[in-house]
């Protein structure tokens, strides 16, 4: 049995999800409105809103920018970005949250073809975990080096509900597979970084020790 052919799947159903730019920027309108205590409207149609507290400074913003983009954002005391939730014209959505850097900790996130996401991040801001999925059926989690931002590990299951594990080295290649087909074959192999395998070990068929 071709070990490489029974491990190849591995790498095609581990790859994290991405889901666009559009949690990438922070707008938050500088004006102000006034929220009626009593006798208010049903209805309020404006294209954008800001929420202060009671010394005036601003906590939150609901807007609709020139580019179609709908955001609901809010910041802390200090008026820091803390978290965002969008939706984009053509019809991708994405929330977000930030530490008081304004560093990334954690996007949620689906696109117009039906990919969506979650990707957390470290202190400093590099990714370090990724949840995939898409509408064809695969789905998929990696695991990054948080200093180096590299993938080091995924786990995947593929449309045909195929499952693989797959190890990397400091470098991003490919150093180990495991991999477990619909059939019931499973597979391991570890390569040398270039892509060639050095050792397999596929699943030995039940009968073929009957002769010796």
């Amino acid at each position: 049995m071709n070990v490489r052919k029974l491990c190849a799947h591995a790498l095609l159903i581990f790859a994290g999800a991405t889901f666009g730019g559009f949690l990438c920027g922070h707008i938050w309108p500088s004006d102000s409105s006034a929220i009626a205590a009593t006798r208010h409207p049903k209805t309020i149609t404006a294209e954008k809103f800001v929420m202060v507290d009671s010394g005036g400074k601003q906590r939150g913003t609901m807007q609709v920018s020139e580019d179609g983009m709908a955001t609901v954002s809010l910041n802390d005391a200090d008026g820091r970005d803390r978290a965002e939730l969008r939706v984009g014209p053509e019809g991708s959505a994405g929330l977000g949250f930030f530490d008081q850097n304004g560093h990334e900790l954690a996007v949620f996130g689906e696109g117009t073809d039906g990919h969506s996401g979650i990707k957390i991040f470290g202190s400093q801001g590099r990714e370090v975990a990724a949840l995939g999925s898409l509408p064809t059926g695969e789905s998929a989690l990696t695991l990054y080096d948080a200093n180096t931002g590299r993938a080091r590990a995924g786990l995947g299951v593929a449309a045909k509900g195929e499952p693989a594990l797959v190890l990397l080295d400091q470098s991003g290649a490919d150093r180990a597979e495991l991999s477990l087909r619909t059939d019931g074959r499973s597979g391991l192999a570890l390569l040398d970084g270039q892509g060639k395998i050095i050792a397999g070990l596929p699943e030995i068929p039940s009968n073929a020790g009957s002769n010796q």
